[in-house]
């Protein structure tokens, strides 16, 4: 699960005021609906201020999919095997990348259908609704609503996680130096919310890109000190399990989901390129991308389980010997990134829930209603933090809630309703294709909550 770059932010909450113009007044053409293959041509009615160029696309799409979540791979391979892990992983990068393919291609579709230049994930969601089955189109205003909380609801949850992995290491490093004052991990969660709350009063996103460009350095340095030490002295492969028990099959799919979906940003991305035609295809950016992501987190993943085995950790650097100083420097570095990431990685959520709170207070009263509300976004996520601080079961409880429906169910479902009057194909091949995507989602969505509620259970004798 990656931190969102600033740019991708601001485009795709800019989006979100433009999708609430187009949900209220854009009506459907039924004459277009039975003839999509006309002569309009979304991409070039598109007016971006600033557009990417392919090599900037591609660079915003690895980052929306690549970041701390890698951290976590090791993780998640430890809980497939040696063998089934790396192979799985490489399935899921394929599926992920499909289903963002599937997102984009209804959008164009949608777009040319409704000569429209673009479309938001919540956009596309709605669209789709609207003109797709008869039985389906009274639900278009809900499938927006609901692909609008799912994505909020993402935003918030890993938001959490954040907390949790930046009081874990800041605990670890705390900890070796003054051994005997041990403290709960839920006051470090605490002691983060003034530093969360600064953060998240932040509304503009040009006063956060400092931050952001910290993290960036911060997370890279990380990264490859981390990678230093898993790859140094590798102990033989031993008795490590090929395949593990099927038991934990679901934490690892639902690990490997969160690390590296970045579906939520992929529309943005895609809008603001300059050759929006290159996103797609064998040749495509997301293609590109996504090989590139997907190879490196099956390396990192097998590279970190190898190394440290059965006592692999949530995250491969809680793995670092903390006696080390150059460790704790890493431990430190990656979290103050995370923290620096925090208020980007919060202006989405709150781009989406103002509309509903603003409609709600006098227009006198709105710049504190909306500082309110970010209070009450940052105690949110802190509390839940704090309640569960367990970095292990809480990614894959995301991974299973959120990201399972966001990344995979999602897709599925828009696609088969965008396609449902121009042709599903050769003996409905992709209404059955979507169908066992849903069927994978909802499986990995009840079975990685169920396991995930288990080990929190667990954990914490409830």
């Amino acid at each position: 699960m990656a931190t969102k770059s600033p740019k991708a932010l601001n485009i795709s909450t800019s989006s979100v005021g433009e999708l609430v113009n187009y949900s209220s007044t854009t009506k459907l053409d039924n004459s277009l609906e039975l003839n999509p293959e006309h002569d309009y041509d979304p991409f070039k009615e598109r007016n971006v201020e600033l557009p990417n160029s392919d090599c900037g696309s591609l660079a915003h799409l690895v980052k929306c999919s690549l970041g701390t979540g890698i951290l976590a791979m090791p993780h998640a391979i430890r809980s497939a095997g040696l063998l089934l892990g790396p192979v799985v992983t490489v399935l899921v990068g394929v599926l992920c990348a499909h289903c963002v393919h599937m997102l984009v291609s209804s959008s164009h579709i949608l777009c040319k259908r409704e000569r429209i230049p673009s479309l938001t994930y919540a956009g596309t969601a709605e669209l789709a609704f609207r003109s797709g089955p008869p039985s389906l189109r009274r639900l278009s205003s809900a499938a927006r609503i609901f692909a609008n909380f799912i994505m909020a609801a993402t935003y918030l949850s890993s938001l959490c996680v954040y907390l949790v992995f930046i009081a874990t290491s800041i605990k670890q490093v705390v900890e070796h130096h003054y051994p005997d004052n041990v403290i709960d991990i839920r006051l470090y969660v605490a002691m983060l919310m003034p530093f969360a709350l600064a953060l998240g009063m932040i509304r503009e996103l040009k006063y956060l890109v400092p931050f952001s460009a910290l993290a960036n350095g911060f997370i890279v340095v990380g990264f490859a000190i981390t990678l230093w030490y898993t790859v140094c002295d590798i102990p033989p492969a031993g008795d490590k399990p090929y395949v593990a028990a099927a038991a934990e099959l679901p934490v690892f799919f639902s690990t490997v989901i969160f690390a590296m979906e970045g579906i939520g940003v992929v529309m943005p991305v895609e809008n603001s390129m300059r050759n929006p035609g290159h996103f797609l295809g064998c040749r495509g950016i997301l293609v590109a991308a996504m090989s590139f992501v997907t190879i490196l987190y099956t390396v990192v993943g097998l590279l970190g389980y190898l190394k440290y085995g059965d006592q692999t950790a949530a995250s491969i650097t809680f793995n670092l010997p903390t006696e080390d100083m150059l460790a704790q420097v890493v431990k430190l570095l990656i979290a103050v990134a995370l923290l620096f990431s925090y208020g980007v990685q919060m202006y989405i959520p709150a781009e989406i829930i103002w509309p509903h709170v603003k409609r709600r207070v006098g227009e006198s009263r709105q710049c504190a209603a909306h500082y309110a509300m970010r209070i009450c976004i940052v105690c949110g996520t802190v509390c839940v933090a704090a309640a569960v601080p367990n970095l292990g079961p809480a990614i894959s409880l995301v991974g299973a809630v959120c990201f399972s429906t966001l990344g995979l169910l999602c897709p599925a479902v828009v696609e088969t309703a965008t396609c449902w009057t121009s042709g599903l194909g050769r003996l409905r091949w992709r209404l059955w294709k979507n169908i066992a995507i849903t069927i994978l989602s909802l499986a990995a969505l009840v079975s990685g909550t169920y396991k995930s509620v288990i080990e929190i259970r667990d954990a914490y004798a409830l």
